[in-house]
């Protein structure tokens, strides 16, 4: 093969992988941005909004938010078990602590585990069974007054 012909066939295979590289990036950012979503929760004294990402897949709820660093104020992780069940949570390779707000199925929170110990590999159970978990920094059920019986808007509950 002479010396023109190779260069030619890798300049077409380094086009090719520069092409698939950014097709690569656009499409993490997209499924990124499509990960986010909005969850208001109404408490007594008005409705605290938070911008999270929906953990749906097995992958996705059994990584949860493990690994991460640092978590900042308004934003969580919403963990979707459908259909309502008995959940059981840990805090095994999640180094922040945080709170976990337990959500039955109309949306309704039944319980709140606040402050968990980061890395513990003991078992925080719903209680009643729950739809769906939403994760937020430690400290986020008493800075905004949530409790037990405050309602979530999310999609995920009753279609809102």
């Amino acid at each position: 093969m002479s010396e023109q012909r190779i260069r030619s066939a890798l300049r077409v295979g380094a086009g090719r992988l520069a092409a698939l590289m950014m097709l690569a990036t656009w499409l993490v950012g997209a499924a990124s941005a499509a990960e986010m979503q909005t969850l208001e929760i109404v408490t007594k004294s008005g409705v605290q909004v938070f911008a999270v990402e929906v953990a749906t897949t097995e992958q996705e709820k059994t990584t949860g938010l493990m690994y991460r660093k640092e978590l900042a104020d308004g934003r969580g992780m919403l963990f979707d078990f459908s259909p309502e069940q008995p959940v059981s949570m840990w805090m095994k390779n999640t180094f922040i602590p945080l709170d976990m707000i337990f959500i039955r199925a109309d949306g309704r929170i039944s319980r709140i585990a606040e402050n968990t110990v980061p890395q513990s590999l003991s078992i925080i159970p719903s209680g009643p069974p729950a739809k769906g978990v939403l994760e937020v920094i430690a400290g986020t059920a008493k800075k905004y007054g949530i409790a037990p019986g405050d309602r979530v808007a999310h999609p995920l509950f009753n279609g809102r």
